[in-house]
């Protein structure tokens, strides 16, 4: 969702989408990872293979390694994949688009994509993702959203623009995936106050922002950081999530 709340255009959201790399060290340092109880959600029983579809720098690609599975990470940018071989050298890293996925038909037993489907052309993902799945493979898709019912969160959201979960709810998976659900799980991030502050750095209408806008962001939240009650003086910080997943079944 763009600052002002409107829709971004085509070109700005391309803009957007591939804007990541040149913050790839802040993203790295300040996004969260995944919570494990939506991860095995959305992962088949006897999944073996997966690919994280728009693996970015490795935030969920870590999670699944950590399971045992063989995992190959694809990503367009290719500043996010050369921090995610820095941290996973054994896990193949690919360039490429949900459009155009560089894997064989039939390779993998479920495709997982977070913080990504947004900026992918749906009609076209949908079939490339559903060519290298094997028969029976899921699809999954997740995003963490900032809860801000609470103090200080929701008033980080008037410094850096509110988040509702506008991504999930638009998501419309059409033929052949089947058997479509929805979950979500409220989980707690601890981070540090620079964290924080890469976190926002990360985000892409930041990064596509002229500079002096981006400057005034970061200084505010440097002053929110500074004089909240909640966070004055803090060194660490519990900022809390909602997840939210969705799975599909190919037939």
């Amino acid at each position: 969702m763009s600052h002002s709340g409107k829709e971004p255009t085509a070109e700005v959201s391309q803009q957007r989408s591939l804007s990541f790399g040149a913050e790839a060290a802040a993203y790295e340092r300040g996004r969260p990872s995944y919570p494990p109880e939506a991860i095995d959600w959305l992962l088949p029983r006897n999944a073996r293979d997966v690919l994280d579809l728009g693996a970015g720098t490795g935030k969920l690609t870590t999670r699944l390694v950590e399971r045992g599975l063989g995992v190959v990470a694809v990503d367009p940018i290719p500043e996010m994949l050369e921090l995610l071989s820095h941290s996973l050298p054994d896990t193949p890293a690919l360039l490429g688009t949900a459009e155009d996925i560089p894997l064989p038909d039939d390779s993998v037993d479920a495709v997982l994509v977070a913080q990504a489907w947004h900026w992918f052309d749906p009609v076209r993902a949908v079939s490339e993702v559903a060519r290298v799945l094997r028969p029976g493979g899921r699809l999954g898709l997740l995003w963490n959203t900032r809860d801000e019912r609470m103090g200080w969160v929701k008033d980080l959201g008037r410094v850096i623009g509110h988040e509702d979960d506008p991504y999930s709810q638009r998501v419309t998976l059409s033929a052949p995936f089947e058997n479509i659900e929805r979950h979500q799980v409220e989980w707690t991030s601890y981070l540090t106050p620079q964290a924080l502050i890469d976190l926002v750095a990360s985000r892409s209408y930041c990064i596509t922002s002229p500079a002096d806008v981006r400057t005034q962001t970061l200084e505010k939240v440097r002053e929110l950081l500074a004089t909240h009650p909640a966070l004055a003086n803090s060194t660490g910080l519990a900022l809390p999530y909602v997840t939210v997943s969705i799975r599909a079944t190919l037939p």
